[in-house]
């Protein structure tokens, strides 16, 4: 049992170290004062200043965050329907169908979602911009709540919501006091893993983004073709930074869920 634990350690660290490796060589350099990433000549926060003097960027960088947060929030709301409406369709044939074809949409390769949105989007009329990346990013992010909502949704025992009716409760009320308080872990789940999805996806976003409008993968990418520069590290340091900060609020979220769940139910 020592051996294979001491094995099973030593293999998840390795893991994580070449998992983590790269992102942190990237970190490393971002705070070089030479303009490569061959030898580390000094500290720096050069790279940084010229992230924030760099009007065009944070443009680029409010833009990916509008789009993120809105098309998290549609994803979402649009998600707890379309879960409550799986589980509660009463042939099973039909649920089965509606889940294949959410799960569809979650394998499928990302090129082919966004050369199918940009064929789309040409055929419909829709300018290429905010709006047809808002489209897209809403699209491939509510089969993800969905996902993250319908374990909970399966959870629930159907006594308690007998129970509420029994009590005079309206189907509102039904909702917003027994169904949404019940699920809401799922909700926060499928709410900060559409958010992230929205922030790093760059196949998708690069079809259907147009003239004047970009995100930050896409920049990203725009900027490594270009050549090396050291803004880059900057800029995905600060990108990472801020998703690890997402993952310890939504760790956080949870963990006082669970407390407070926890606590109700001693009482």
């Amino acid at each position: 049992m020592m051996k294979k634990w001491k094995w099973s350690n030593i293999y998840l660290i390795l893991v994580f170290v070449i998992l983590y490796a790269p992102i942190f060589y990237l970190m490393y350099y971002s705070f070089n004062s030479g303009g490569s990433m061959r030898e580390f000549e000094g500290f720096t926060l050069q790279w940084y200043k010229e992230v924030f003097q760099d009007t065009r960027l944070l443009i680029i960088v409010l833009n990916t965050l509008i789009i993120a947060l809105l098309s998290s929030v549609i994803s979402t709301i649009l998600g707890i329907i379309g879960a409550l409406a799986i589980i509660y369709v009463k042939r099973r044939r039909v649920q089965n169908t509606l889940l294949t074809l959410n799960n569809v949409l979650i394998v499928s390769p990302d090129v082919i979602i966004g050369a199918s949105f940009l064929i789309l989007f040409t055929i419909v009329g829709i300018k290429l911009g905010f709006t047809s990346v808002l489209l897209a990013h809403i699209a491939f992010s509510v089969p993800i709540v969905v996902i993250m909502i319908l374990p909970k949704l399966q959870e629930m025992s159907p006594t308690l919501i007998d129970a509420a009716r029994d009590l005079g409760a309206s189907r509102f009320q039904v909702l917003s006091k027994v169904i949404l308080p019940f699920i809401s872990p799922g909700i926060f789940a499928g709410f900060f893993l559409a958010l992230t999805y929205s922030l790093d996806d760059f196949a998708v976003t690069f079809f259907v983004t147009g003239n004047g409008f970009s995100t930050l993968s896409v920049e990203i990418y725009s900027l490594a073709r270009r050549g090396v520069s050291l803004t880059i590290n900057a800029l995905s340091t600060l990108i990472f930074l801020f998703t690890v900060l997402l993952v310890v609020g939504y760790y956080f979220v949870s963990q006082r869920n669970l407390r407070t769940k926890g606590g109700g139910v001693e009482k």
